[in-house]
């Protein structure tokens, strides 16, 4: 038997893992990094350091194995299917570096950005196994962008009473501003959606890169006023370190 634990690790900074995922990341008999490839090892590294800090002193400490991540395949033009077919190779190599290190079965962790549950498809992936391996599967919350977000800011992420869509920039740019909600948290946004809405006086949006780690940035006012600081910072960020991961939320002047 296959004991699988997905354990939130929080949004980059060591001090947001839980005790209950302390505890997790301790008990484990194998887990699994992923490397996404040359400019994105810090992802990595911050996996590989959080189990060096936890396991100093652990007397049977797990094994560390790290596997190169798959890239989705540009040519599949349908993105449902470009993803499906993604998450069927990362299955794969998980079932065959669980079956080489774990061949009697025993407890296997994976250490997921922020929460699993969050606009991440660690579950998902956990779920194809089922049919190949006899597991048994713990997912354990992390604090998520969100929270790492409105807390950076200092800001309520819903207004009194009122409704809060979290959604991506894909969704934003292609279908616009949603009916019926006056506030908006946006992720996996690489092209800043918030330029294309109408009406961009009427719009305060704060932004965070890094949400929660050391190199934290954070931005806020009328979208008219610091789109272009945004941009340009973004674009900073993403050169001086290889990747980026923002998220931002945004409010629309209630009518009068």
């Amino acid at each position: 038997m296959i004991h699988l634990s997905l354990i939130g690790i929080g949004t980059g900074n060591p001090k947001h893992l839980t005790l209950e995922a302390v505890e997790a990341i301790r008990t484990q008999d194998l887990i699994l990094i992923p490397n996404k490839g040359a400019g994105k090892d810090d992802l990595a590294g911050l996996r590989r350091q959080i189990c060096a800090n936890l396991l100093v002193d652990t007397p049977h400490a797990p094994r560390i194995v790290e596997f190169d991540l798959p890239v989705r395949d540009p040519a599949t033009a349908d993105y449902r299917r470009r993803v499906d077919d993604w998450h069927d190779a990362i299955a794969e190599i998980w079932q065959a570096a669980i079956t080489a290190h774990l061949p009697t079965g025993g407890r296997v962790g994976f250490l997921v950005w922020g929460d699993p549950s969050l606009y991440d498809s660690t579950m998902r992936i956990a779920q194809r196994l089922r049919p190949r391996l006899a597991m048994e599967l713990q997912v354990i919350p992390g604090i998520t962008s969100i929270q790492a977000l409105t807390a950076a800011h200092g800001v309520p992420l819903n207004r009194i009473g009122a409704p809060v869509q979290i959604t991506t920039g894909r969704q934003l740019r292609d279908k616009g501003w949603p009916e019926g909600c006056e506030t908006l948290v946006v992720m996996l946004d690489g092209d800043c959606a918030f330029q294309t809405l109408p009406d961009p006086a009427a719009l305060t949006i704060h932004w965070s890169a890094y949400a929660g780690m050391a190199n934290e940035i954070n931005i806020s006012g009328p979208v008219p006023e610091v789109s272009a600081q945004i941009l340009e910072t973004r674009a900073q960020a993403r050169a001086a370190h290889g990747w980026i991961m923002d998220i931002y939320l945004l409010n629309r002047t209630s009518p009068a």
